[in-house]
């Protein structure tokens, strides 16, 4: 692991050895700061670090850096997202530097979904560098502090940098490599996509733990609660990326409508308790889809409160 210090809880959390545990925010399709600052409400103190968004699914939203900057201010800490699909290089170095000026210190590098899924499928994608390269270039003007074209920079952003990972994608055999990839350009923690196919994801694990990748980066695992049979079916079927084995979606029919929610969440911290108990995890990313409400309760159940205070 890196000895590398940027000053992010998450970051003394994850070296401190505990099981950490993080959130996500998706911002408004709008400037509706008053029902952002509401959502903040039930993550804080309930997680170690909340993930903003970044036009997620490709649909406009209000901009991740400025929704880090509204997390900042109500006392949470961001992970700032950023993705490859909608700015050129000028343009994330001069982002990243804005969000480490306001206070973020963590950060996620993404590709990002491709356009035509979005609300704007006409729109250009940009993808100057890629997810790979833009963890690099965070590392390089965080650790040499220097720009891509090897100017100085006066500040450096010394943020924790952050990678995604998508277990299930094809082809399969390839995502382990791909994982030591984003590890050797520089990512000090991975948060996985959302887990459904466990039997899959502790293959995936043994995979990674006998190449020692969970020596040199912190992996946390993706857990997205369902609300309800409608919402695996939909996942399925048009989530690229996802693997919900029909064994769940059963399991979520298998009880009346009103208490399929609480089926996926129990769902969720079965899942919880495996991973706090699984070699090479080190937390758990709980990405709870526009139900940031139900987030106290989980954590509560999952029995991962109090949050530990590290120096």
């Amino acid at each position: 692991m890196s000895e590398f210090k940027s000053g992010s809880n998450l970051e003394k959390i994850l070296k401190a050895g505990h099981f950490a545990f993080t959130g996500e925010c998706g911002p408004p399709k709008g400037a509706n700061v008053a029902h952002l600052k509401e959502k903040f409400q039930y993550l804080k103190g309930n997680v170690d670090a909340v993930n903003m968004t970044d036009n997620q699914t490709a649909v406009v939203r209000m901009s991740s850096l400025a929704g880090s900057a509204l997390l900042f201010q109500e006392g949470l800490e961001p992970n700032f997202q950023m993705v490859c699909r909608d700015r050129n290089r000028l343009a994330m170095m001069a982002d990243i530097l804005g969000a480490y000026a306001l206070g973020v210190r963590n950060m996620l590098c993404l590709s990002g979904d491709h356009q035509t899924f979005g609300n704007h499928p006409q729109a250009k994608n940009v993808h100057c560098i890629d997810s790979m390269q833009l963890i690099a270039m965070v590392k390089k003007m965080r650790d040499e502090e220097k720009f891509l074209n090897e100017e100085d920079i006066d500040v450096a952003p010394k943020m924790f940098v952050g990678a995604a990972c998508n277990p299930f994608a094809d082809p399969y055999e390839y995502r382990v490599h791909r994982l030591a990839s984003k590890i050797d350009a520089g990512a000090d923690f991975i948060q996985t996509q959302c887990i459904f196919n466990m039997e899959k994801f502790r293959d995936f694990m043994k995979m990674t733990v006998d190449m020692g990748l969970h020596e040199k980066c912190y992996i946390l695992a993706g857990v997205t609660p369902m609300k309800n049979a409608g919402m695996a079916n939909f996942m399925k079927k048009f989530v690229p990326g996802m693997d919900i084995p029909d064994e769940l979606i059963k399991r979520l029919k298998s009880v009346d409508k009103k208490e399929q929610a609480e089926e996926g969440i129990k769902f969720a911290l079965e899942q919880i308790e495996e991973f706090k108990e699984m070699e090479g995890v080190a937390g758990v990313h709980l990405m709870a889809i526009e139900w940031e409400q139900r987030v106290p309760e989980i954590a509560e159940r999952a029995n991962v409160l109090p949050r530990p205070q590290v120096d």
